[in-house]
């Protein structure tokens, strides 16, 4: 059920394809005077390892990549859990907002977590990132000397970055079920006797969940307590640990505004991420 985050992507992004083309003035996912001043950040090619040129996944297949590039340039960043999960939803919702082929999904990624890194005050510097990427890309390969595709490709990180800012209105910061899950997981541990506890991963199995999430707009579309909630609720159901009955549910003493179906649908919107995992391999 734990998704596999050693998995090779066939992708091969060559930061000579990484263009800083014409002003996004005449692309229709961008309105106002920020679109004057917006480089439109588009890639010439992308090839897979074999030299044709690869046709588009579908959208949500793209995106789940996308996300789980994410994730491993961020366990090798040594980014903390909390921005890993802002640069996911700063892709989610930048792509709510533009075509997924209007800009480079994984420059996007690249600036997300650029950014990220800022919102959540554990800055990364372009050069890290920038080395990072090539070397998921291109594994084996050494990191890229500082010359003109590399200074090219960094001004192309920074402009999209400002491009995310301008798309999301610079709203920037957001609220993710990270504490929630940990007061909620608090609050079971004490109601669930010590040594049933210490025999099950719970709460190893409910981080690992919650971190799946991301790989989806699911994330977003979902309210931060129920997310939480929901984790919990299936990691306690696989490990078939049972909690005191009592007058209520255990999961509406924890958060009123709860019910089943908001469980039972981050459940199922978890379990589409999971049999889209078998699309990507």
């Amino acid at each position: 059920m734990k998704l596999n985050y050693h998995l090779v992507d066939s992708y091969t992004v060559c930061a000579s394809f990484l263009l800083l083309a014409t002003p996004a003035c005449t692309s229709p996912d961008m309105e106002g005077p920020s679109a004057h001043s917006t480089a439109s950040l588009r890639l010439a090619g992308r090839r897979d390892s074999g030299g044709d040129i690869e046709a588009y996944p579908s959208r949500d297949t793209k995106h789940f990549r996308v996300c789980r590039f994410i994730m491993e340039t961020g366990v090798k960043l040594c980014m903390r859990s909390v921005p890993v999960a802002t640069a996911c939803v700063l892709y989610h919702r930048f792509f709510e907002r533009v075509g997924i082929h209007a800009y480079e999904p994984y420059l996007v990624a690249m600036s997300c977590v650029y950014l990220a890194g800022k919102v959540e005050e554990q800055h990364i510097r372009t050069r890290d990132i920038i080395n990072v990427s090539h070397r998921y890309f291109n594994s084996g390969s050494a990191p890229l000397e500082c010359d003109k595709e590399f200074w090219d490709l960094r001004d192309s990180v920074v402009q999209c970055e400002l491009l995310i800012l301008r798309q999301l209105n610079f709203q920037v910061s957001f609220e993710h079920p990270h504490k929630y899950l940990l007061h909620y997981l608090l609050s079971v541990k004490s109601l669930v006797n010590r040594h049933a506890w210490s025999r099950t991963p719970v709460a190893e199995t409910s981080w690992a969940l919650l971190r799946d999430c991301y790989h989806g707009a699911m994330c977003i579309h979902h309210r931060p307590q129920h997310i939480a909630i929901a984790m919990l609720y299936l990691a306690l159901n696989s490990y078939g640990v049972e909690l005191p009955a009592g007058e209520r549910e255990w999961w509406q003493v924890l958060c009123d505004d709860v019910t089943k179906a908001d469980i039972e649908a981050v459940i199922a919107d978890l379990l589409q991420l999971y049999d889209m995992e078998a699309k990507c391999i």
